[in-house]
Parts: C-alpha cells; sequence; structure tokens
C-alpha cells in the first residue's frame, strides 16, 4: 500500500510545481507587457519634445533672422536718415533766412497762404510760445490750421521739441493764471498739434516701428505723462477726469511712443470713460488694448453705450461677435423709452421739447452709423430720416409766433387758452402756437407727445436675456418702417417696454447721446 501511495505524492508535487511555474510565466508576462508599455509611453514622449523643441529651434532661428533683417535694415537708413536730416537743416536754414528777409510782408494770418506763413515762421524761430498763442485763438479755423500745421511743424530744427514746448501751458498742469470760461478747454489744440507731428516722427522707412524723436525728447516725454498720472488725484481721480485732458494725454502717449505696459489697466479705464471721442478706438489699439477690446466692447454695452460699442466693433474686426443692426436698435428702444420716461415727469418744466431734442439725437447718431458702416441693406434708414424730419417741423413750427392782434389777448370763446395779463413776463410762460387738442381720456402711463408728430414703433418683443453663448435672435429689435396706426392727439403709443438685461442689449438705461467733437 505504501509503494502505491508514492507515485500519487510525485503527481501532486509535480503539479503543484507546474502550477507554480504558469503563475510565474503569467507573471512575467504581465510584468514584459508593462515594461514594454511605459518604454513605448517614453519613446512617445521623447519624441513629441523632440518635435516641440524643433518647432522652438525654428521659431527662434526665425524671430533671429527677423530681428538681424531689422537692424541690418536700421544700420542702412542710419546713413539715409542722416543725409535726411543734413538735407532738412539746409532746407530750413534757407526758409529761416528767406523768413526774415520778407519780415511782415505776409504776416497778414487771414488768408490760406497767410495763416501758413505765420505758421511757419513760428517754426522756423522755434517760438513755441508764439505758435501756441497764435493756434489757440483762430478755432473757428480749425479745418485750415489741421492741414497747415503739419506743413509748418516740418520747417521746426526739432518738431518734437517744439511741440512739447508749445503746449507745455496747459499739458500736464494747466499753468494759466487768468482763465475764461470761453478759453479754458484748449484740449482741442493739444490734440491736433500732437496729431500733426505724427507724421513728421515716423520713420520713412521702419515706420512707426523706430519714432524719430531724440532720447532727451522722448525722456521728457515720459516725465510730462508720469506727472499728468501723479496729478489724477488733484483732478478728482479717473472718474472725475475732463475727457478733452484724458483725449491729450493718450494721444500724447502714442505720438512719442511711451506706452507702458503695467499702465495697460489704466489706459483701458480711460478710454471707456471717454468712449464718445472718435479717436478713442483707434487710441486704444495704438496703445497695445486690442486684445482687451473685446471686454471693453461688453462694458460699453452694459452701461448703455451701444453707439460708441459699434464704433468700438469696426475698429477692431469683431462685427461677427457683436453685430452692430441690433445694437443700434437696441439704441432706438432704449432712446424712446428715455423720451418716455422724460414726458411722463410732469414736475420738468419743458419735457416735450427736452424729450424730441433727445430723441433727434439719438436718431442722427444711427443714421450716421448706417452712413459711415454701409449698413443700409440691413437697416434702412428711410423711416429714421422721415421720424427725424417730423421731429425737426415740429421743433420749427413751435418757435413761430403766435398769430394774435398786437393789443389784444387771445379770447378763451375763440377755441385756444387765455393766458394771464403778464403771461410774456414770467420765465417760465409759454404760449403754443397749436391750436388746442380736444381732451381725451387717457392712461396715467402714456404720456403726451407733440401734436403732428406719429411715433415710430417696434414691432417685435424684447430681446431675450441671454446673448454671447449661443448666436442671437433673428432680428431681435425689429424696427418696424411702416407708420404706426394713428393716436389719439398724437399720444405716445403703448405702455414703456420693459427691457431685459446686458444679454440682449437693451439694458434699459437711459443711453448716452453722442457728443459733438471738435473735428
Amino acid at each position: 500500500m505504501g509503494s502505491l501511495a508514492i507515485p500519487g505524492e510525485m503527481a501532486q508535487t509535480s503539479f503543484e510545481e507546474f502550477q507554480r511555474q504558469t503563475s510565474l510565466m503569467a507573471s512575467c508576462t504581465l510584468l514584459w507587457k508593462e515594461l514594454s508599455d511605459h518604454f513605448s509611453s517614453l519613446e512617445q514622449d521623447l519624441l513629441k519634445k523632440s518635435e516641440a523643441l524643433k518647432e522652438k529651434i525654428q521659431t527662434l532661428d526665425h524671430k533671429t533672422k527677423e530681428t538681424l533683417d531689422v537692424l541690418e535694415k536700421r544700420e542702412v537708413t542710419i546713413d539715409g536718415n542722416v543725409e535726411l536730416a543734413l538735407v532738412k537743416v539746409e532746407e530750413r536754414k534757407e526758409a529761416a533766412l528767406i523768413a526774415l528777409e520778407k519780415g511782415s510782408e505776409e504776416e497778414n494770418g487771414d488768408c490760406e497762404e497767410g495763416l501758413l506763413f505765420k505758421l511757419r515762421s513760428f517754426c522756423t524761430k522755434m517760438d513755441s510760445g508764439g505758435f501756441w498763442r497764435f493756434v489757440t485763438l483762430r478755432k473757428k479755423e480749425l479745418d485750415l490750421l489741421r492741414a497747415q500745421i503739419p506743413l509748418a511743424l516740418a520747417d521746426c530744427v526739432d518738431p518734437a521739441k517744439f511741440v512739447l514746448e508749445a503746449i507745455l501751458e496747459v499739458f500736464p498742469v494747466d499753468k494759466r493764471i487768468e482763465k475764461s470760461d470761453r478759453s479754458n478747454d484748449l484740449g482741442w489744440a493739444c490734440v491736433m498739434i500732437l496729431e500733426s507731428l505724427i507724421p513728421l516722427v515716423v520713420d520713412p522707412v521702419l515706420g512707426k516701428s523706430r519714432l524719430l524723436v531724440t532720447p532727451r525728447v522722448k525722456e521728457r516725454a515720459k516725465e510730462i505723462a508720469k506727472a499728468w498720472k501723479e496729478s489724477l488725484d488733484q483732478r478728482g481721480g479717473i472718474e472725475n477726469v475732463k475727457t478733452p485732458d484724458v483725449h491729450t494725454f493718450l494721444q500724447h502717449l502714442v505720438t512719442f511712443g511711451i506706452g507702458l505696459k503695467e499702465d495697460a489697466d489704466l489706459y483701458r479705464k480711460l478710454v471707456v470713460g471717454s468712449a464718445w471721442r472718435k479717436q478713442m478706438p483707434k487710441l486704444a489699439v495704438s496703445l497695445g488694448l486690442g486684445d482687451k477690446m473685446a471686454d471693453m466692447i461688453e462694458e460699453l454695452i452694459s452701461k448703455g453705450q451701444l453707439v460708441d460699442a459699434v464704433h468700438f466693433t469696426y475698429e477692431v474686426g469683431l462685427v461677427d461677435k457683436f453685430p452692430p443692426v441690433p445694437l443700434l436698435k437696441a439704441y432706438l428702444k432704449d432712446s424712446k423709452k428715455a423720451a418716455t420716461s422724460i414726458l411722463e415727469d410732469h414736475n420738468k418744466s419743458g419735457r416735450v421739447h427736452l424729450a424730441g431734442r433727445k430723441e433727434q439725437s439719438a436718431l442722427r447718431a444711427v443714421i450716421k452709423c448706417i452712413e459711415e458702416y454701409k449698413l443700409e441693406a440691413e437697416f434702412p434708414s428711410e423711416s429714421l430720416r422721415k421720424r427725424l424730419e417730423q421731429l425737426e417741423k415740429v421743433k420749427v413750427e413751435k418757435k413761430k409766433p403766435a398769430s394774435v392782434p398786437a393789443n389784444k389777448r387771445t379770447r378763451a370763446s375763440n377755441g385756444g387758452p387765455m393766458p394771464p395779463a403778464k403771461a410774456g413776463r414770467l420765465t417760465n410762460a409759454y404760449v403754443s402756437s397749436f391750436p388746442t387738442a380736444p381732451t381725451f381720456v387717457r392712461s396715467p402711463s402714456h404720456a403726451q407727445y407733440p401734436s403732428g408728430v406719429q411715433p415710430y414703433a417696434y414691432d417685435r418683443p424684447a430681446a431675450p436675456t441671454m446673448y454671447g453663448s449661443r448666436s442671437p435672435p433673428t432680428n431681435p429689435y425689429a424696427y418696424s418702417p411702416e407708420t404706426a396706426p394713428p393716436a389719439l392727439a398724437g399720444s405716445y403709443p403703448g405702455t414703456p417696454v420693459a427691457y431685459p438685461t446686458y444679454g440682449g442689449y437693451g439694458n434699459g438705461l437711459a443711453p448716452v447721446y453722442q457728443q459733438a467733437y471738435y473735428r
């Protein structure tokens, strides 16, 4: 029996050994697979890093080549610029001699030739003080000055230094002792002179990448900009600084190429605060705010400055992201709401005139945008023009004197109101030139509008409250070109519309109307 059990024990032992070997083989196989995957992963990472390194090397080589080309071009243009400067010095010397010979023969500044001669005389003599006084007294000749000043500045020995000295009287700090309300704002002159300097300091070969300004003058320009920033607290902070001062400061930075990256947030706040100025979008781009323009446009929209947002949109090519037509239609709706709120304020004197004036301002701004950006096909302006003509006609008719006898007051039996005997002496007295309209019972929520003016209406509901994460609805603010149905005594149509938040552009805020710029 014992001899029979031995083969069984051997078989059991062999089987256990076989299982152990099988388990070991499986473990080795798994380990090999893991090692194989690991090395494959390392190989892939090395290949990716190698490709990335090659791309960086190629980019570096490309940038190095570009930099060397620019340096070579700069080196080549140095001799040409020196020769050009010598020629200009000779020309200016001859111009100075001619000016001294002629004396006061052609000092009459009333004609175009005389104006240019006088400006050149100041520039040739580097008389920045006389030049400044001469320019600031001729605001009525703005267009002529804008055309002649660049020609005159070309006669300066150092145009950049001349311009800095010319505007020092009011920038960065107004140093005038005597001021008047009429001549207090001279920002228009500073901006015009700074703009006129740009063509003279731009390198003829390299363009704006190199400005022909001496290091001493550029350092002086930086000191002036720093002094202006330090004086912000005295001006009441960024929120209270005057727009002409802001415009002059930003134009100063662009003209002399002294913008700083660390001041980008300051520039942004200043631009948004004075966004209604025509040059602000271009100045923002020139100051390196191009990557922030989308956020700036959103901020303008949230503040109700929709027309300003349209100008910024076209300057940086974000028309697809911020379609202009919905913005303009929302602006008209907001202006309509603002006019309605004015009409409903019975405590405000002249509310009808003020409401009409605000609506006219909004219509003119929208019509100008349609013309400037060729939007007639998407947003026909014919109905807007008709509405504007109606408002202007009513304004003209209201200015006509009432046809009443010279020595008799209008009697109540003639259908018109009989004003008090001393109505003509009262400050707020007003006698309408229109016949008395019949009395109608109307809702207090409807404000009376001048008779004879038919209001325009929008035939679509307000836009959805979300916009930006999805495409805007087709024609969210449909402006109806048709004339509204006749209303009783020209009453304002309907209860004011409740406007959505920024998502649909119509934010319900009273719009900021475009102010006239000196251009």
